[in-house]
């Protein structure tokens, strides 16, 4: 069986099964700054400082699991849709309320 065949869009855009080192590490940091997109856009909160260290801190841990895991899985494929909705609803927030604050 040809891994090639069954690796994910990133993974083999990245080429993780020719160039392990580099792939993995440029993986790694696409899902995990797309995780921090993800959580800016859909769940931040204004916390305070060493709270928000504890959770980035989770984030890069779970960063990592993702990684392993979205060498066959679509994980950052799933992060790339769910920033897109995150984009599109933000937006259309902004513009119902720049709406409402025109019509008051």
């Amino acid at each position: 069986m040809d891994v090639t065949q069954r690796l994910s869009f990133f993974a083999s855009l990245y080429r993780v099964d020719e160039n392990p080192d580099l792939g993995m590490w440029m993986l790694y940091f696409t899902i995990l700054g797309l995780s921090i997109l993800v959580y800016k856009l859909g769940f931040a909160l204004k916390l305070p400082l060493l709270k928000s260290v504890v959770i980035y801190l989770f984030l890069g841990f779970g960063s990592t699991v993702l990684t392993f895991l979205g060498i066959f899985l679509p994980v950052a494929e799933g992060l790339v849709v769910a920033a897109l909705i995150l984009i599109i609803y933000k937006i259309r927030l902004h513009r119902s309320k720049q709406a409402e604050s025109t019509e008051s």
